[in-house]
């Protein structure tokens, strides 16, 4: 055993958003999308192109949508969001994959002792079910969606809960979206983007407090964070 089996990891809890950041849910996003905009004759969208437009929520998402095939009304959108939500509950999981290296730093941040939470805004319902499709949901000791508390990111009182549901103490915070930063500066929390993540703009614009190109990088990242902030 080597000195370093003994040094504590400087964060007791790491939260994460979960579209873009733990998982790719591009291609069942987008599918739901298209359901949405086909049944009413619009165009429909690339994965690439409904990338930028996730992050806020599904209605959020739709009206981008929208906006971009022809225009967007508080009727339509109403009735399609409906119908987005239904299509994406019975499509959760056909596309959706952690990222490369997902599994393996949350392994090593479970070795380390730290508690782990996620703070989405997609609704908890749909979250629960996707990361147990996937076999996920046990690592997380809190999930939290959009719905959960009434208010979503960037309001920071999500993330507020999550640090308490997980216990307490010295918490990071890991995400792909303005959102993300935004909700986890205002409760106090460093935040670490990830550049692979569904991007509405530059990663390096966003004001997060380091940037992970892939998860490899998480651990070394969020040390040398813990030792900036000292």
């Amino acid at each position: 055993m080597d000195a370093n089996s003994f040094r504590r990891f400087p964060y007791s809890i790491v939260g994460f958003d979960l579209d873009g950041t733990l998982l790719d849910t591009s291609g069942d996003l987008a599918a739901a999308v298209n359901h949405a905009l086909a049944s009413i004759g619009r165009p429909t969208l690339s994965v690439e192109v409904v990338k930028p437009m996730i992050g806020g929520g599904a209605r959020r998402m739709l009206e981008h949508g929208l906006a971009a095939t022809g225009g967007v009304d508080d009727e339509t959108l109403d009735t399609l969001h409906r119908r987005l939500l239904d299509h994406y509950e019975a499509n959760l999981s056909v596309h959706t994959c952690p990222f490369p290296g997902v599994l393996e730093a949350l392994d090593e941040l479970a070795a380390q002792g730290v508690t782990m939470g996620i703070m989405t805004n997609k609704l908890e319902r749909f979250a629960r079910a996707i990361l147990n499709d996937l076999g996920l949901a046990d690592r997380f000791a809190a999930i939290i969606g959009g719905d959960t508390l009434g208010v979503a990111k960037p309001s920071p009182v999500p993330i507020q809960s999550l640090v308490e549901r997980c216990g307490g103490g010295r918490a990071a915070f890991v995400g792909d979206s303005m959102f993300d930063v935004q909700a986890a500066h205002a409760a106090g929390l460093p935040v670490v983007a990830c550049s692979f993540g569904f991007l509405s703009q530059p990663v390096d614009t966003m004001g997060a407090d380091a940037v992970i190109d892939h998860y490899d990088a998480l651990i070394p990242a969020l040390e040398r964070l813990s030792l900036s902030a000292i």
